[in-house]
């Protein structure tokens, strides 16, 4: 059995890292075709996890459109999966990398297993593009990792029957917990290195599409105004690359006075830094799934999310980007709420999500459906 793993970006890095390991240990075949779409950061989580490419497109170049970046993944990844005769092939969550992956996987006639399936915002727009990504993504799939029972009941309300999906928690469990298991000294030199281990501080982190100029500009704007009301709290917030972003952020943060503006962090130091956060505010997607692992109460600055599980257990709230609102739920954070989002366990998993995977690949092949 051959089995093709299709990711470009540091978030898929990170989830595949678990399947990657577990089905080389396993002595099943593995081809990592990487497709770059990120760079410094990818490579930085493949060190970290020790993941051995096969390929790399390196197809990123500078401001460029996703029309564009669809299309040149379309011919490039075609190219290697004629040449490599794959028997199946993985992708994992919403990037442009696993849409393109899937769909060039169809193309070819070989069965797609789409991990982190059946998340859903409801609105195409929301998060853009990867809300329609997933579900394109969905559409393709011959099985669906599910990891939680909402995203198990999105995928059937889409006709998906039963005997497709398979639910087997989230594969980014496995990594973070492997982290905190081996990386316990490393974590604490990473606090130390940043001046942060005696600091009470917030993380925080912001770099969607669709958060880009005013909504950002107004959670950048409460932050400070609370910010700057308190002597001994901190807000550590490592700056997306973008020079978009980063405009607003030098421009609107200026008179801030306890803020830390870090460079983009490499995975280990970012769980360094979150696993001792007072707590979260974020509008990543992955975050929400990391957080409550570490016990970690988080706002989404998202109006809205694919991960309700978290809003729902009580570890998160979806809190918007409004001014008032997030000066509203930092202020409610230091009473009753901060205790009660402390008290609630993870819902997205246990740490064997890619066991499970693993385990359902080699029985379809015994079965000899692959």
């Amino acid at each position: 059995m051959k089995i093709g793993l299709i990711f470009g970006t540091r978030p898929e890095a990170i989830k595949m890292a678990p399947v990657y390991h577990q089905l080389k240990k396993n002595n099943i075949t593995v081809k990592v075709i990487l497709t770059g779409q990120h760079k410094e950061m990818l490579q930085q989580v493949l060190n970290l996890f020790q993941i051995e490419s096969d390929y790399n497109l390196e197809i990123m170049k500078e401001n460029q459109e996703l029309s564009e970046l669809t299309g040149r993944l379309i011919i490039e990844l075609d190219k290697i999966i004629k040449k490599e005769k794959l028997d199946y092939i993985l992708v994992q969550g919403d990037t442009t990398s696993a849409f393109v992956g899937a769909l060039v996987a169809f193309y070819n006639k070989i069965p797609v297993g789409h991990i982190e399936a059946g998340l859903r915002t409801g609105d195409i727009y929301s998060p853009f593009p990867e809300e329609i990504n997933r579900r394109l993504i969905g559409t393709i799939a011959d099985i669906h990792f599910a990891p939680t029972e909402i995203n198990v009941k999105n995928l059937k309300k889409e006709g998906i029957s039963g005997n497709r999906i398979i639910k087997c928690g989230n594969t980014v469990i496995d990594s973070l917990k492997w982290i905190i298991k081996n990386k316990r000294e490393l974590l604490k030199n990473i606090r130390e290195k940043y001046n942060i281990n005696n600091k009470k501080y917030i993380l925080l982190t912001m770099h969607r599409r669709e958060n880009w100029g005013k909504p950002m500009i107004e959670v950048l704007n409460a932050i400070k105004d609370y910010i700057n009301k308190k002597e001994d709290l901190y807000v550590v917030f490592p700056m997306h690359l973008n020079p978009r972003v980063r405009e607003i952020i030098n421009k609107t943060l200026k008179n801030c006075k306890n803020k830390i503006l870090l460079e983009p962090l490499e995975y280990l130091e970012f769980i360094a830094i979150m696993e001792k956060a007072y707590y979260i505010m974020t509008d990543s997607g992955g975050i929400q799934e990391e957080a409550p692992t570490l016990g970690k109460p988080t706002l989404v600055l998202r109006d809205t999310t694919e991960r309700p599980e978290a809003i729902e257990a009580g570890t998160a709230k979806l809190v918007g980007t409004c001014y008032k609102n997030i000066l509203k739920y930092m202020e409610l954070l230091e009473g009753k709420l901060y205790q009660d989002m402390l008290k609630v366990g993870n819902p997205y998993g246990d740490g064997k999500t890619s066991e499970r995977i693993r385990a359902y690949l080699q029985k379809i092949e015994s079965e000899g459906k692959i």
